[in-house]
């Protein structure tokens, strides 16, 4: 390929003959001001989020979340320690469940509750932050299937399945902490859910994300972890993993509230969210179906506070929409407008929105569908700006789990991430000097303003970008799939983690003979 430049007005110049300022002029430090920042995580500062409401429609939605806690109630199964723990702080609990929690006990729960948590990895070092100036990325969530290498065909997952998107997901630059991303289904037991946890540990060094149905499950998964920190207070100082709490729609089954007490009071970051469907188990409406779900979320909030004050214990609900057409989880644009939504109410109490919906599709496969609402969704999240992302590389409305659709969604974390570092408004980077010297007829390639910042700005995209073959490069023509697939193949490859240490293992294999 041969380009010609102008780049003195009645001169012409080969491309190639300016190659050689690659070689011959020094790139200077970099401004730190437009380098990656240390604190990867980071969306706040440079870029601001994106809030559509005014501050009268956000309080007006809080004030309604906290008048119906208080008239139309919230469910919590009879007979567990809520009974007490909420009735002794002064609420209306109810012979059916229903429990009426009073305004003034509910806001100041809000008042209480940590509004950050730092998970720490398994050798207690490289933290993340949780909270409404950070965003972090996870594999997820619970799939109950995987696609067949050899056919493409989604089969029920294993441990096996587990443990290899682990090991990748502890290799990819964008990834932060490790969600059960698929299920061991034919463990579908008390075992089988703490030996989850176990395979993570087992497969990456991140900090780790779990869930469970159990509170038995949640204790010996504490156990574990307090024997890898080396003692209980050890693991509330620097914790592991983030647990998450399942609820249904403003009801709190006995299993929701013992896992939500039993975090708390060991120092586990809790995160407790419900998945609203607008339509069938929560109003249809933007404004009606996130009310209902932050009544979930706020009620969450007071049980966790009435047990251990100042307790991170964070609602995260999921607000969701039932595509009228087909019955199914859809309607992008209400999801999209809710997720937005959502997380500007939480980040006007100071909240971190937990569990977005970004970086998952519908999508039976991981086609042209699933590229266009996977990017789309995360292009969403530059402006919501959510807490935490767990869905990355869950297809099939969140049955199938797709490491390709993972691999794509960690590259696309990687742009969000490069655009929310901003842009830098200063005389070097606005280039006065330079403009100024060389004029209207200037040319700004062999300058050494260029050499120095050709690349400070740049999305390094492993697929796209510089990676599109174009019909004047010379890259094969492969389509995105398989491009991602080459990719895969030899990350595949990769060295496993170290293992954890042996004591460590002997208490979980321990643990995990108590339920055999």
């Amino acid at each position: 390929m041969h380009v010609e430049l102008l780049l003195d007005p009645g001169k012409k110049s080969t491309y190639s003959s300016y190659t050689l300022m690659r070689r011959t002029r020094l790139r200077k430090k970099q401004d730190g001001s437009i380098t990656a920042p240390k604190d990867r995580g980071l969306h706040a500062g440079p870029t601001p989020p994106y809030e559509f409401m005014s501050d009268a429609e956000v309080t007006r939605i809080i004030d309604t979340v906290i008048t119906l806690m208080a008239s139309s109630g919230i469910v919590f199964e009879p007979g567990t320690e809520a009974d007490d723990l909420l009735r002794k702080a002064g609420c209306n609990v109810g012979a059916d469940g229903v429990v009426k929690i009073p305004e003034a006990i509910t806001r100041k729960a809000l008042k209480t509750t940590s509004r950050q948590a730092t998970l720490f990895d398994r050798n207690g070092e490289n933290p993340i932050t949780i909270d409404c100036e950070h965003t972090q990325f996870m594999p997820g969530m619970t799939c109950i299937a995987v696609y067949e290498q050899e056919t493409g065909e989604p089969r029920s997952s294993t441990r096996e399945d587990l443990a290899e998107i682990t090991r990748l997901s502890d290799g990819l630059p964008n990834i932060d902490a490790v969600c059960v991303s698929v299920k061991n289904v034919s463990e579908s037991n008390l075992f089988g859910e703490i030996d989850e946890f176990v395979c993570m540990m087992e497969n990456t060094i991140k900090p780790l994300e779990y869930l469970c149905e159990y509170p038995v499950s949640l204790e010996a998964v504490i156990e574990i972890a307090t024997a890898l920190r080396g003692s209980a207070q050890t693991l509330k100082k620097k914790p592991y993993f983030l647990h998450l709490v399942t609820p249904l729609p403003v009801k709190f089954a006995q299993i929701h509230i013992d896992q939500i007490l039993a975090a708390v009071r060991a120092g586990v970051p809790v995160g407790v969210g419900t998945l609203a469907i607008g339509g069938a188990s929560a109003p249809i409406t933007l404004a009606g179906c996130l009310t209902h779900c932050l009544m979930t979320d706020f009620a969450a909030i007071v049980l966790g506070q009435l047990a251990v004050e100042d307790s991170f214990c964070m609602g995260g609900s999921d607000v969701f929409f039932m595509e009228p057409a087909t019955g199914a989880i859809g309607s992008f644009a209400q999801t999209s407008m809710a997720d937005m939504a959502a997380t500007q109410v939480r980040r006007s109490l100071g909240f971190p929105s937990l569990t977005a919906s970004g970086g998952c599709t519908v999508a039976r496969r991981f086609n042209q569908d699933a590229v266009w609402e996977i990017s789309a969704s995360t292009m969403n999240m530059f402006y919501h700006r959510p807490a935490t992302c767990d869905y990355l590389g869950s297809l099939d409305q969140g049955l199938t789990f797709s490491e390709t659709a993972l691999l794509f969604s960690d590259d696309q974390a990687g742009m969000l991430r490069k655009m929310w570092e901003g842009m830098t408004v200063s005389d070097d980077q606005i280039g006065t000097d330079l403009i100024r010297k060389l004029g209207p007829k200037g040319q700004f390639l062999a300058e050494q303003h260029t050499v120095d910042n050709c690349r400070t700005q740049v999305w390094n995209s492993r697929y796209l970008g510089p990676n599109i073959p174009l019909s004047n490069g010379g890259l094969q023509d492969q389509d995105l799939f398989e491009r991602i697939e080459a990719d895969l193949a030899e990350r595949r490859k990769a060295p496993l983690p170290k293992a954890p240490p042996k004591h460590v293992m002997e208490t979980a294999r321990t643990v995990l003979a108590r339920f055999r």
